[in-house]
């Protein structure tokens, strides 16, 4: 009796959902996948350059604002792009490839709604015909027009500002992270000579 319990409480925890962290390492090709694929063998020597997927904080920060740039200029094939562009620009590997499925078919429709936004701001183009009127009279090309332009343009912004954005907020987070850690050393330090002065004194004594 013990043996299918105890199967079954291994079959249970085998089909408990992955970490978010799990999934996204996941949805990431591997080295070897990467350098085996077409498009990416006239420079598989260089994705599999050790250097190019450690976890170094310039490295990280070029490969953040690669992935995010490319997520959202190119609606297929972000991956293989921004492994490329990692490879010219020193970028860490697969932070570039996982930051362009910052865009997907489950968020696609909500950033190009947003883009529309933004970029309308910008245009002030006029809002697009009602879709009630693409079949009387009204084409479903105007109705893409309408959209088009200011969903290209706010694409674009969010591509370019987002990249910054992201390479800044890595070179943020890793000057903090080394700000904290030199502060915590130097109060252990502090507390370590404070500790000492006591015992010196009773010696003099």
């Amino acid at each position: 009796m013990k043996k299918p319990m105890q199967h079954d409480q291994q079959n249970a925890a085998n089909q408990q959902p992955l970490h978010w962290t799990e999934r996204w390492r996941a949805s990431v090709p591997t080295r070897d996948a990467l350098a085996k694929h077409p498009w990416l063998k006239p420079i598989a020597h260089h994705v599999l350059d050790p250097k190019l997927w450690r976890m170094h904080h310039e490295a990280v920060a070029r490969g953040a604002g690669i992935g995010v740039f490319w997520a959202f200029v190119l609606p297929a094939g972000q991956i293989l792009v921004a492994v490329a562009n990692s490879v010219w620009w020193r970028g860490n590997i697969p932070i570039a490839a996982g930051m362009t499925l910052i865009t997907n078919p489950f968020t696609i429709g909500f950033w190009l709604w947003l883009a529309y936004k933004a970029g309308n701001l910008v245009l002030g183009a006029p809002p697009p015909p009602p879709l009630k009127q693409i079949g009387q009279g009204g084409g479903i090309a105007d109705y893409v027009g309408s959209i088009g332009a200011p969903a290209i343009l706010g694409m674009g912004m969010f591509a370019v500002g987002g990249a910054i954005a992201a390479y800044a907020l890595v070179k943020i987070v890793w000057r903090l992270q080394f700000w904290l850690k030199h502060k915590n050393r130097s109060n252990r330090l502090k507390k370590t000579a404070l500790s000492k002065k006591p015992n010196s004194a009773n010696k003099h004594d």
